[in-house]
């Protein structure tokens, strides 16, 4: 890599379990355009017209060292008080078939049927066409290309270029999608260790684009796999099917001493020690009232004994939208208390929704700037 910010070179000290004085900040995504302004320090309606480079100098300006997903325009697709009624879910309307390949998923069945005479054949062509030189290229050129729209002080690392098998419930619809899994695991499993083969293949090209381009050895894997009362699909289901294709399609980044951080929806708690146990050695998000334990998760080691790489949230669910400034800040050093002492990155939990108070912004974006300079030695002195 060419020499790094101090900025910058914090994030990937943490990445590396460095020790540091500073606290990094993990990107901070903020939805509501006159927020993304106001941090900015640009005018009103500037972001919608230049919508990267508002967004990036809102990034600078909060004192962000890392952004792993780069989704600068994503606000666009909300207004001021979140989507408008043209977006809007119409309530009460019929819910539109689902329809693949000219197949009607109207049962488990159907589910089944697709997975076996269109879903798996389309995955072993893409194994058969698969062009690894082509995917080296294209990884690069992604990563370094937001990284010189980031510019130097923000470190760019890997998001969505790792694959691995994914549950189909966005794609089939949960109710027959889940109902399929219950009454055709095999099916299921066939479709997992078909993904598996053709990730394990992909994920060795991008794991070679990263070493060989000089690029940070870190990515995000981020696929909901709970809900706030727990787990989607039964934990048997998941041991038996799900877990041991997992592990193969991230196996040639885990060997490569990649740092692999998933992102936690939901109350995920009794699958993180699998997720470990499977090369897994961070995590991201949290949502704390459905049960994630943050104390006990910063306190595991990864499968080789080492510590976890921790990016704590802010709630973006519960302290930002409904606390108070002082519940804020609270948060914060709670965090940063009961984090990892290598390791540790602060943020929101996830993304930062329009009609969030500013006050509350605010101050969670004081205490990241505070953490970061000072670290956990420096003393809280974050004021509201």
């Amino acid at each position: 890599m060419n020499c790094l910010s101090d900025n910058a070179q914090l994030a990937l000290d943490t990445i590396n379990r460095v020790p540091a004085r500073g606290i990094p900040v993990f990107t901070t995504h903020i939805m509501e355009h006159s927020v993304i302004e106001h941090f900015a320090g640009t005018g009103p309606g500037s972001y919608a017209h230049d919508p990267h480079g508002v967004y990036v100098r809102m990034l600078d300006k909060i004192g962000v060292c890392m952004v792993d997903q780069y989704i600068a325009d994503n606000p666009l697709t909300m207004g001021s008080h979140g989507y408008d009624d043209a977006n809007a879910l119409s309530w009460g309307a019929p819910v539109e078939a689902v329809v693949r390949d000219g197949i009607l998923i109207d049962s488990p069945e159907a589910v089944a049927e697709h997975i076996e005479r269109v879903c798996i054949p389309h995955i072993q062509n893409a194994i058969r066409d698969f062009d690894a030189a082509a995917t080296r290229e294209a990884v690069v050129e992604n990563e370094r290309e937001t990284q010189r729209r980031l510019g130097p002080d923000i470190l760019k690392t890997g998001y969505a270029h790792l694959g691995f098998p994914n549950l189909g419930y966005t794609y089939y619809g949960y109710e027959n999608y889940f109902a399929a899994f219950a009454l055709y695991p095999e099916v299921i499993g066939r479709c997992f260790a078909a993904q598996a083969d053709f990730y394990a293949l992909r994920n060795a090209a991008v794991v070679d684009a990263f070493k060989e381009a000089g690029l940070p050895l870190y990515s995000r894997l981020d696929h909901d796999m709970a809900d706030s009362r727990g787990l989607l699909t039964g934990m048997k289901a998941l041991e038996t099917h799900w877990l041991p294709n997992f592990e193969r399609s991230i196996r040639p980044a885990a060997d490569a001493g990649f740092r692999l951080l998933w992102h936690c929806d939901g109350n995920l708690t009794e699958l993180v020690p699998h997720l470990i146990e499977c090369g897994v050695n961070g995590f991201q998000g949290f949502q704390y009232e459905d049960g994630m334990d943050y104390k006990k998760i910063c306190a595991m080691k990864d499968r080789e004994g080492e510590g976890l790489v921790i990016v704590a949230g802010i709630s973006v669910t519960r302290e930002l939208p409904m606390g108070t400034p002082a519940d804020v800040r609270r948060q914060a050093d709670f965090l940063v208390e009961n984090g990892p002492r290598t390791g540790l990155f602060l943020s929101f939990s996830s993304s930062c929704v329009p009609g969030t108070p500013l006050r509350n912004i605010e101050t969670a974006v004081e205490a990241m700037r505070h953490y970061r300079k000072h670290g956990r030695n420096g003393g809280r002195g974050v004021q509201c």
